[in-house]
């Protein structure tokens, strides 16, 4: 491994950390929870925002450059803006963003941008609001778009809106997505649907896949075609023909792209992932109370990345789901 860098056994550099604040979410969406919710952690085995802030920093030393604040749903963690200034304020994080359901960001728009977040992706997977209240088992939808409203106003940028897409029920959320996309200037990005549910219900033919979403966007709009500057998200990245209107999509399940993977998570209870699908996890915050120096610290960090495998499992006969759901990983 290179010195002082996170680089696994395959050569792939890790810069990218997917920071977990929490368990807990104000939706019950049906492709991740089940209308009662999920067991949570206690609220003491949750990381401090001054370890969160500390493991960041140790990260950063390591060559990590993009941090993603993510759930369950962030905003629900009391006073988020005061880790997100605490993070912004590490030398060397060049991008601090978030990804969040959008319930609870009209309230909280301004006070995240004054502390240093830039960018947001808002979780939305219908436009119909009826639609959105059948997936997601609450009627928030006015309250989402409400807050993408804010996160304008407030002068994040970019916005991006995350649609996930299951077969026989998001078909007819596509196109309007694609007019939203062409409207708004808000890049739209199609994600699979993936196997990290609570009831371990996935299936893949419930799986709408890139391809056919962008076949359903060109059928009914314009031609996609690659754009000319990929902003290096994990989206494969498209726009009309016509300049207007920008479209990603994340086909995790039919087209992987473990071979680039440059990201890693910390879920909100203090363990450490290489990939989202893992089934093993390295334990930092026992290490952390435990007093461990900030050398110790990179050193498990790094062992950690060491030990990725070469990518997921899902397309394989002997893929086994992880234990944890999609809101006690973070996406």
């Amino acid at each position: 491994m290179e010195s002082g860098q996170l680089v696994d056994a395959y050569g792939r550099r890790h810069t990218k950390l997917r920071v977990s604040v929490t368990d807990r979410c104000n939706l019950r969406c049906r492709y991740c929870m089940p209308a009662e919710g999920v067991p949570l952690a206690p609220r003491e085995e949750l990381l401090t925002f001054e370890e969160f802030q500390r493991v960041v920093r140790v990260a950063v030393g390591l060559g990590v450059r993009q941090v993603r604040l993510t759930g369950g749903e962030p905003l629900v963690r009391r006073d988020l803006p005061e880790l997100v200034r605490l993070l912004a304020a590490i030398d060397g994080l060049t991008d601090l963003a978030l990804t969040t359901n959008g319930v609870l960001l009209a309230e909280q728009a301004d006070a995240l941008f004054a502390a240093g977040l830039r960018r947001v992706n808002v979780s939305l997977d219908a436009l119909d609001p009826a639609v959105f209240a059948e997936l997601t088992r609450r009627d928030s939808h006015r309250r989402v778009i409400e807050g993408i409203a804010a996160a304008r106003r407030a002068g994040l940028a970019p916005i991006k809106i995350n649609v996930v897409s299951l077969r026989g029920v998001t078909e007819s959320e596509v196109v309007p997505f694609g007019h939203f996309a062409r409207e708004t200037g808000l890049e739209v990005r199609f994600i699979e649907y993936m196997p990290l549910d609570a009831a371990s219900a996935w299936e893949r033919s419930k799986v709408l896949s890139a391809a056919d979403v962008r076949a359903a966007l060109e059928a009914a709009l314009l031609p996609l075609r690659p754009v000319a500057a990929p902003t290096g998200s994990p989206a494969s990245e498209y726009e009309f023909v016509d300049g207007v209107g920008r479209i990603g999509f994340i086909p995790t399940v039919t087209a992987p792209f473990c071979d680039t993977c440059d990201r890693f998570r910390l879920t909100a209870d203090g363990k450490l992932r290489s990939c989202l699908f893992s089934l093993e996890e390295v334990d930092v915050r026992g290490p952390l109370r435990a007093g461990v120096s900030d050398e110790q610290l990179a050193e498990v960090l790094s062992a950690a990345i060491a030990a990725k495998g070469p990518g997921h499992r899902v397309n394989h006969p002997d893929f086994v789901q992880p234990s944890r759901t999609m809101s006690a990983i973070g996406g």
